[in-house]
């Protein structure tokens, strides 16, 4: 029970305790309200005034950028205003500048009409030049066209004179010839002869071979190939591009060149020397003028590699070496694993027997050993044996021993 008293008339209350609780909870809920309403007022108060504190900067903010604004729109109104001034007075120069200009400008355009008319008679004296010039290449040309008429005359009467049987063999002869003429002056450490080497089953014409301090530099497969103008099949170049490239290969030439008067017509091989190599692998095309001129190019870009293939050829040779010295190494590595392996095989069974007679010997030892300790106990028995110990069991021989004994006592007595 509770004693409560009233604030008002002084009367004491009794009260018991579920009562004082709803008491004190009904006065602990009206103050928690009025915190509550006192906290909310407190807060808004404080939201209004930072509200109004946050309001007054962005004023001040404000106030700060339109005075700044301000200040440049003034500058530049300044600034505007100066340009104008500039240009008032550059209105002036301009007028000068551009009289000056044109001037100017006359006296480079007098300048120029003066250079063009220089130029125009450097350019007549040009033509002029250019037409002799022009005159003279036209004679040349028609001076070397006339000379590969003539010469493709020369071939059709050199190819009308001939049967069909020694068409080939003629252009063959005429190669031959045309190389032996240069042979001692142009190539006189040459190797220039028929190909007779038939065991493959085909051979080219000719093989062109030269070297120098013992190493082949170039080497030429030739082909040549001819035909009268009235045969009825006519062949192509291109249908002895693969014999040549076989022949070329087995006999081991690094360039095949087939020289040719088939298709006599074709521009293409009319012009000069062909490089068919994107069909066979360092392969040419050429006419019989061209035989020599060939030889000459083939020969001369191979001797700037001279020196490289030596060098590659010295190389060859110490590779070579090394590989016989790796040979011999590996010869002797060989037998000397072999011997090696014999003697290990003969010193391991000579190891086993020594253990088998290291094994013998200790038990001969052991027997031996054996054989003293039982020799050492009957030398021990033996000299432990007496006269009473042999005649333990047998009375008789005790007696008579005794006997014995007696007697030989008394004879002393005597």
């Amino acid at each position: 029970m509770q004693e409560i008293k009233c604030p008002n008339c002084g009367e004491v209350f009794v009260v018991d305790e579920s009562g004082y609780t709803q008491i004190v909870q009904q006065v602990r809920d009206k103050e928690f309200e009025k915190e509550l309403t006192r906290r909310e007022q407190d807060l808004a108060a404080k939201k209004e005034s930072e509200l109004e504190i946050a309001r007054m900067k962005q004023q001040e903010d404000f106030n700060r950028l339109l005075m700044e604004k301000e200040a440049e729109l003034l500058e530049k109104e300044v600034a505007i205003q100066q340009l104008r001034t500039r240009l008032d007075g550059n209105e002036t120069e301009k007028k000068l500048a551009v009289s000056e200009a044109v001037s100017q400008k006359d006296q480079e355009l007098l300048q120029k009409a003066a250079e063009i008319t220089q130029l125009k008679s450097q350019l007549s004296g040009q033509e002029a030049e250019s037409r002799l010039k022009e005159q003279s290449l036209q004679k040349q040309y028609e001076e070397q066209l006339k000379q590969k008429d003539e010469l493709i005359g020369y071939y059709k009467d050199f190819k009308a004179r001939q049967s069909t049987k020694m068409i080939g063999e003629s252009l063959e002869q005429h190669c031959l010839t045309q190389f032996n003429s240069l042979r001692m002056t142009a190539f006189p450490n040459a190797y220039f002869e028929k190909d007779n080497d038939a065991r493959s089953g085909s051979k080219g014409d000719f093989i062109y071979r030269e070297s120098a301090d013992g190493v082949e530099f170039i080497s030429i497969m030739f082909e040549m190939k001819n035909e009268m103008d009235g045969t009825a099949a006519k062949h192509k170049n291109e249908d002895f591009f693969k014999e040549l490239d076989k022949d070329r290969r087995e006999k081991r030439c690094e360039y095949a060149v087939l020289v040719s008067l088939l298709e006599i017509d074709n521009d293409l091989y009319n012009n000069g020397i062909v490089d068919v190599s994107y069909r066979y692998e360092k392969m040419y095309v050429i006419r019989p003028q061209f035989f020599i001129p060939m030889i000459t190019l083939l020969r001369n870009a191979a001797m700037n590699s001279l020196k490289v293939r030596q060098e590659l050829e010295i190389a060859k040779h110490q590779q070579l070496d090394i590989l016989h010295f790796e040979e011999n190494m590996n010869a002797f590595k060989e037998g000397f694993a072999r011997n090696y392996r014999i003697a290990s095989d003969k010193f391991k069974t000579a190891i086993d027997e020594i253990d088998k007679t290291i094994t013998h010997l200790q038990k001969t030892k052991e027997a031996l050993l054996s054989s003293e300790n039982n020799l050492r106990l009957a030398n021990n028995k033996a000299e432990d044996l007496s006269i009473k110990k042999l005649t333990k069991n047998a009375p008789a021989v005790k007696a008579m021993f005794q006997e014995l004994k007696d007697g030989a006592g008394e004879t002393p007595a005597k």
